[in-house]
């Protein structure tokens, strides 16, 4: 019978009986450390916020949209920028200049390659776009005329274009050159496309989704000028003449500039005898030649819809 003290609790037995000793002194548990680094160390123990291999997940695609919606929204509405007029065009059709100096290439490596049939292509290119150079120069004095408005009268307009090179440059560039803000939105692509040096550092936004970057596009539009361009300037050209159609978004000066040149990439007569679109869309877009052009029918469209931007 095991022992009691003097209250009759079982004294402990020196042979491990019931109870048989003490509690043990504490020890320090040696691997604690290393077991609450790994806690602190585990991806699951991030904030969502700072989570970057969350964020970039395909199944935080949602909050994603959500926030390059609001940022952009947010920095825009932080400069004022309430109005705009949009400009698309080619990026491959650069200042006369350089478009000289290709032509002149092109030329050399031709003549000394006769018969190389992709090198007479490359030739061919270049003289089109030496050609097509001039559009270079309208684009920059049109966003000249658009910039100095802003600096003048309309503090709340504002060129934007795609923030690349090109016809989207000319455009920057014109409005810096009168010392205008002037806004880029530019897209995260493949092979990467820097933004062009005349977008306000501060109003250049890069994208990751085309769809967030084409509301952006729209939203604060007041006119959209399409300068000869390809797939992209089609594209946003089209998708503006579709919302505009279906009410979607309100009227706007949609201008072609370079009437040649359109009427072949869009065949809009051929639509219309087809039966696939009806007479009255045809109105929805205009012609123009020259920068004053654009500005004046801009201008002429906001009187008819006694639009007070562009009195």
């Amino acid at each position: 019978m095991s022992a009691s003290d003097e209250d009759g609790n079982p004294r402990p037995e020196p042979d491990g009986g019931t109870p048989s000793r003490l509690p043990a002194p504490h020890i320090p548990d040696l691997e604690a450390a290393k077991r609450l680094q790994a806690i602190l160390s585990s991806p699951s123990y991030r904030k969502a916020d700072e989570d970057i291999d969350f964020l970039t997940s395909a199944e935080a695609r949602g909050p994603r949209l959500d926030l390059e919606y609001l940022r952009a929204e947010l920095l825009l509405r932080r400069h004022g920028v309430a109005d705009t007029i949009v400009v698309f065009g080619s990026t491959r059709i650069v200042e006369p200049a350089l478009a000289e100096k290709q032509l002149a290439e092109a030329l050399a490596l031709a003549e000394s390659n006769p018969g190389d049939a992709t090198l007479a292509r490359r030739l061919a290119v270049a003289k089109r776009i030496s050609a097509n150079s001039r559009y270079y120069r309208i684009a920059r004095e049109f966003g000249a005329l658009v910039g100095a408005a802003r600096e003048s009268g309309f503090p709340r307009l504002a060129i934007v274009t795609g923030g690349g090179p090109g016809i989207m440059e000319a455009a920057n560039r014109g409005a810096f050159e009168v010392g205008a803000e002037t806004v880029g939105l530019n897209i995260t692509l493949p092979h990467e496309q820097l933004p062009n040096s005349y977008v306000t550092p501060s109003l250049c936004l890069r994208f990751r989704y085309f769809a967030l970057r084409k509301m952006h596009f729209m939203l604060r539009a007041r006119a959209l000028v399409a300068f000869p361009g390809g797939f992209g300037t089609l594209d946003e050209l089209f998708e503006t003449l579709t919302l505009v159609q279906t009410g979607k978004v309100k009227p706007m000066p949609i201008i072609l500039v370079g009437e040649d040149y359109w009427r072949r990439a869009f065949d809009v007569d051929f639509l219309l005898d087809e039966g696939v679109i009806e007479p009255q869309d045809r109105l929805l877009f205009r012609y123009a030649e020259t920068a004053q052009d654009i500005w004046e029918e801009i201008r002429r469209w906001g009187e008819r819809k006694e639009d007070m931007l562009f009195e």
